[in-house]
């Protein structure tokens, strides 16, 4: 993980905000960091003040420092664009964080330590990722019972198994974890909720409301592939077998080999930087489209190609070759050309377009590329499964939890969702936002329901589609 900015970088990249009245970089951050109030207080020298707006607005302001595409977000709608650069607001951001740490700062109290004798009422988190985290903050700040249940080893989500060490650290995801327990949130890991109706089981067990913030991690494959197959990784299993510290069973198929790393964002950049420093002969990451429509952020691309590795763009990967073994020894592909651009609106998820030009695959063009072992980095998906763990629940043909864009409430009454799990794919940032809308949402319908008259019947229908 590179280094941040020291004092008196920080505070000359904050001097050249122009401080304007109504600061369009915070709207530009789906969680509400407000990145106009926080730089405006460090330019005055109010330090405390900037980390305290940073922290009570976005429970993972550490780490969305690091992680956020600041540059398409907050960064993109700073004033300062066209006349100069953009302020690093990710930087200035970051620095902020690291600073409380180093000098003892500490944001929150426990709000149930004021008032040891009250009987909070309990809320259930579903996940210990960005939306579930966050969510949980939210309520604790609030006074209410928050207990995580997280299916892994540890907390974190995707912040813990699916980002590189080199680009986030476990110290680093340490300190921001803190804050949740100074609110008093209790994590409880390698606590799966996953079987028949566990989710309803929770508010029958006692618990007010429930956040389903599960994320998606069962991976999207090419081609089904034999579990057996030790060449052949979906990017969840390769990064968090990395950040793991693994180092040994990933060496084996990457020192001295050929990678292959199928996709065009984040995540496959990851890989592929990973792969060579695991000591890779050649890291070939294969894209349909071309350079500029590829999701991974500018400066991520850059990197990449900076320590080696080799973009094979339109290039449409339709299969594996092996040998007569049955072991990979190279991927099929066939060449694209770029047709008009595909729509943004309309259908599920998966029939959705990006509003970029559209691959087209060119007849003839057919051609085999080496490879000793590939990456899959396509995409995730929900669990096949996943819909059994709230049957009461709506989702979709994709699994996808069916919740109101603006409360994050489910068809079922008390039982909320957000994140990847609703949105798809999204980015650290606009987990952290839902999970903040969700808890909103459910300390509203609490306070409603302490109000409602004995023997009311809610009229919301409970029908799964």
């Amino acid at each position: 993980m590179d280094d941040g900015f020291s004092y008196d970088q920080a505070l000359m990249e904050a001097e050249r905000c122009l401080l304007c009245h109504e600061p369009p970089c915070s709207k530009g951050c789906p969680a509400k960091t407000d990145p106009g109030t926080f730089i405006r207080k460090f330019r005055m020298r109010n330090v405390t003040g900037a980390i305290r707006t940073i922290k009570e607005n976005n429970i993972l302001g550490g780490a969305c420092g690091v992680l956020c595409p600041t540059c398409r977000l907050c960064e993109k709608e700073c004033s300062a664009t066209g006349i100069d650069k953009p302020i690093r607001i990710g930087k200035i951001q970051r620095f902020l964080i690291e600073h409380s740490w180093q000098v003892g700062f500490k944001t929150f109290d426990n709000p149930m330590s004021t008032d040891p004798g009250r009987q909070a009422e309990k809320i259930a988190i579903i996940g210990a990722g960005p939306a579930g985290l966050s969510c949980a903050a939210e309520l604790a700040k609030s006074g209410y019972s928050v207990t995580i249940f997280e299916e892994r080893e540890e907390a974190g989500g995707v912040l813990r198994y699916g980002v590189p060490s080199f680009r986030f650290s476990r110290s680093f995801l340490k300190n921001d974890l803190r804050d949740l327990e100074d609110l008093g949130v209790k994590i409880k890991c390698s606590s799966a909720i996953q079987k028949k109706g566990d989710v309803e089981k929770l508010l029958e067990q006692g618990f007010n409301a429930v956040f389903i913030g599960v994320g998606l991690w069962a991976p999207i494959s090419l081609k089904k592939v034999p579990e057996d197959d030790s060449n052949i990784f979906s990017s969840v299993r390769f990064l968090e077998t990395f950040r793991q510290e693994k180092f040994k069973e990933l060496e084996k198929v990457c020192r001295g080999k050929i990678v292959a790393v199928i996709g065009g964002g984040s995540v496959a950049m990851d890989c592929a930087r990973v792969a060579l420093k695991l000591g890779a002969k050649d890291v070939n990451l294969i894209y349909r489209r071309s350079y500029s429509q590829m999701p991974a952020e500018p400066d991520e691309k850059i990197e990449a190609l900076e320590e080696g590795i080799h973009f094979i763009l339109l290039n449409q990967p339709t299969d594996y070759c092996r040998d007569s073994k049955g072991k990979l020894k190279g991927i099929n592909l066939i060449r694209t050309r770029l047709a008009g651009a595909d729509s943004k609106s309309g259908g599920s998820a998966a029939a959705r377009g990006s509003g970029r030009r559209k691959p087209v695959e060119i007849p003839g063009s057919e051609w085999v590329m080496e490879c000793d072992t590939a990456i899959e980095a396509i995409g995730n998906k929900a669990a096949a499964d996943s819909g059994d763990w709230y049957p009461s629940v709506s989702v979709n043909s994709e699994m996808l939890v069916q919740a109101d864009k603006e409360t994050g409430q489910t068809n079922m009454e008390g039982i909320f969702a957000g994140g990847d799990i609703v949105r798809g794919p999204g980015t650290v940032v606009q987990a952290v936002a839902d999970g903040k809308t969700a808890a909103k949402s459910i300390i509203g319908w609490l306070e409603k329901k302490r109000l409602k008259p004995a023997g009311y019947v809610s009229s919301r229908k409970e029908k799964k589609v």
